[in-house]
């Protein structure tokens, strides 16, 4: 009896692994198939207008835009006494990105990541935040993509980023000297991740994009690749 009850919860625990793993790989040919689908099919990028960039650091996606432009500002958001290191303010671009809290300020990196972390990040969280860094002007290159958008787009763009934000948004410092954290709007969970929202953003610009883009790959692939 003790062998034929050690075997079922073998048995059991096999086909719980099993169903795990094809759920991950349905997730990730889910994510591949809607990434590679289309949208804002006929927008092309304009000669002149405003330039703005895509990062990649393997695990999030964040989008890069001048402090000033088309009207836009980002100072009444965005505060030099939000960061450790004030002057850093002074930089002439700001980086955003959105996603989980507990994620987010956990993970800077792919060695960062834990099971618990993507596990909670499936079931989903209501406690998203904002990522900003003050940079200066990214350079083109396996991880940064840059695109031009006009006037009407970057507007769209800028107002899909502000809407991010909770009303009246508490901050916190980021990971360094030069980066912070607001508390957001929106749910975070496996359908809607931090890559996602980048796609988002760039489709409400108009830009053409993936349907939906869970993973860094299905963003960056639709961006320019920088000549050598």
């Amino acid at each position: 009896m003790k062998r034929s009850g050690g075997r079922r919860i073998a048995t059991w625990l096999g086909q719980g692994a099993a169903a795990i793993a094809l759920a991950i790989l349905a997730y990730a040919a889910a994510g591949l198939v809607g990434g590679s689908i289309p949208a804002n099919r006929g927008w092309h990028s304009p000669e002149r207008g405003v330039r703005i960039y895509v990062e990649d650091n393997g695990v999030h996606t964040g989008i890069v835009v001048p402090v000033s432009a088309e009207g836009m500002d980002w100072g009444d958001l965005v505060r030099p006494e939000h960061f450790r290191d004030p002057r850093y303010a002074g930089y002439g671009w700001r980086s955003f990105g959105w996603g989980d809290r507990d994620f987010y300020l956990n993970t800077p990196t792919w060695w960062d990541v834990s099971p618990r972390l993507v596990l909670r990040g499936a079931i989903g969280s209501d406690t998203t935040v904002v990522h900003v860094d003050a940079i200066p002007e990214p350079r083109v290159g396996p991880g940064v993509r840059s695109i031009v958008l006009r006037s009407e787009e970057y507007r769209r763009l800028a107002a899909f980023i502000r809407a991010s934000f909770a009303e009246r948004a508490s901050h916190r410092f980021g990971y360094g000297a030069y980066d912070a954290f607001y508390t957001a709007r929106g749910r975070y969970s496996a359908i809607r991740t931090c890559n996602s929202w980048t796609g988002d953003a760039l489709r409400a610009a108009g830009v053409r994009i993936g349907a939906w883009t869970p993973f860094p790959v299905t963003v960056m692939t639709w961006l320019p690749v920088p000549s050598s």
